[in-house]
């Protein structure tokens, strides 16, 4: 009788709503999730999602601009930059690295500089990823998804009036990443995804 393989998946940002919904839908299709700190020294993983981040606004002369920018650091560059290096540990050779992007980072932020500049980071980060002797395992990619606006029950809170049409589904991204880990139509390593949603319609287009 064959033993089935047992996928095995880090979730970094596993408590936010995407993070949430990321790990609902991989225990569904029986992946193990688990803590960091269970899977170190363990066999290797075959996908790294790391769904951690947050916002903050403020322009160049917000008195917050500082706390703002050391906030946006951490929970962006930061989250993206262990979840990297843990890839080179702990991924699987052609396995799955995930980072969390922004469209509105491949233009200027004035609004929400601290914001802008730490997911322009991150789309650095994943070019650099990309490349030659980046220290991910062979075959592995790196991919950061680029959404404009997830339709989370934090963002339907603080912005009840807008339209939801254009936001993206937190179950469209769950299970485009697990498309991705399972090798169906995954993108080149180093590729920045822009998701556009359109009458609640998502395309995903690497640029």
């Amino acid at each position: 009788m064959a033993v089935a393989e047992v996928h095995k998946v880090i979730i970094y940002g596993g408590k936010g709503a995407l993070g949430s919904k990321c790990v609902q839908y991989f225990r569904s299709k029986q992946w193990v999730t688990a803590d960091v700190g269970e899977l170190l020294g363990e066999k290797k993983v075959d996908a790294i999602l790391c769904v951690a981040g947050g916002w903050a606004g403020g322009s160049a002369k917000a008195k917050v601009l500082y706390k703002n920018l050391d906030l946006m650091w951490k929970q962006s560059v930061w989250t993206s930059t262990i979840s990297s290096h843990l890839a080179t540990k702990h991924l699987k050779e052609g396995g799955l690295l995930t980072l969390a992007g922004a469209k509105a980072s491949l233009g200027p932020t004035p609004g929400m500089i601290g914001y802008g500049m730490a997911k322009a980071a991150v789309h650095q980060l994943c070019q650099s990823l990309g490349g030659p002797n980046s220290g991910l395992p062979a075959g592995a990619a790196a991919i950061a998804i680029l959404p404009v606006t997830l339709d989370t029950p934090m963002n339907r809170k603080s912005m009840p009036d807008a339209d939801v049409g254009s936001w993206t589904p937190l179950e469209y991204i769950a299970e485009l990443f697990y498309k991705w880990a399972t090798g169906g139509e995954r993108p080149a390593s180093g590729s920045l995804v822009q998701l556009i949603t359109t009458d609640g319609k998502t395309e995903a287009t690497a640029i």
